[in-house]
């Protein structure tokens, strides 16, 4: 399962549905991961943010690598933001599930099914 920001806020908040969520991850085994661009965005202020730190060392997270395919995906999506089509480009790589709070903002990316490519 690959998360996005919505979600890490969550858990920097101390929402009960993101614990809840860590509960039956936990329970089913389930593998967490995130991408760099999205800890870029919702990391404020590291000191105040314990909850979402001690989550990050749990959590894998995943370098902006994909560039190319990333702009790709932008360029057939007519779109714009980058923190999305990477997590979206991850994804399909991983072949994994994306949970987030507002799939709006992913259907366009995910509805254009990116494909790979040699660098």
């Amino acid at each position: 399962m690959i998360l996005d920001a919505g979600f890490l806020i969550s858990i920097d908040r101390v929402e009960r549905s993101a614990h809840t969520f860590l509960a039956a991850a936990n329970r089913s085994a389930t593998r967490l991961h995130t991408t760099q661009p999205i800890v870029a965005q919702v990391w404020l202020n590291g000191s105040r943010q314990a909850h979402l730190s001690a989550f990050l060392k749990i959590v894998t997270i995943h370098a902006l690598e994909d560039g190319r395919p990333v702009g790709r995906l932008l360029a057939q999506t007519k779109t714009s933001d980058i923190v999305n089509a990477h997590l979206v480009i991850c994804a399909v790589r991983l072949g994994h599930d994306i949970l987030t709070g507002d799939p709006e903002d992913l259907m366009t990316l995910c509805w254009c099914r990116p494909r790979f490519s040699q660098r």
